[in-house]
């Protein structure tokens, strides 16, 4: 049993924080940074999820007889248009997956915290912070 105490304000009076409610509140403080990298991967697929639809419009506008010089890693490797377009096409969708499967993470850590968030602001209130700033 821990003597942290909370001033609630609502009665006035102090409430001891419990051992449970220090580990729902570490619960929530993880899954709080767990949110910040979900997001901060999902910007990043964002934008390569963009950057591959502008390519693939561009390529479309190339000359079929042409090769062109697709990135493999750290080189570039000439190949035919239309194998450029279908890679292009399997990697678009794959970051499609990857940001749905994202998505779903971000939902499911966001109720998680919603559910703490009740608890602990019906136990502390006003006393207890976890809003972002």
């Amino acid at each position: 049993m821990s003597n942290i105490k909370m001033l609630n304000e609502r009665d006035e009076e102090e409430v001891e924080v419990s051992w449970e409610d220090q580990q729902k509140i570490n619960s929530f403080s993880k899954l709080n940074t767990r949110t910040d990298d979900l997001e901060e991967q999902y910007e990043k697929l964002k934008q390569e999820k963009e950057y591959l639809d502008d390519l693939s419009m561009e390529l479309e506008l190339a000359d079929e007889d042409e090769p062109v010089r697709y990135k493999i890693g750290d080189a570039f490797v000439h190949m035919p248009l239309d194998k450029a377009l279908e890679r292009i096409t399997n990697d678009s969708e794959k970051v499609q997956a990857d940001i749905d499967d994202l998505k779903s993470q971000m939902d499911d850590v966001h109720g998680q915290m919603e559910e703490l968030k009740k608890a602990l602001y019906s136990k502390f209130g006003k006393s207890i912070n976890l809003e972002k700033d």
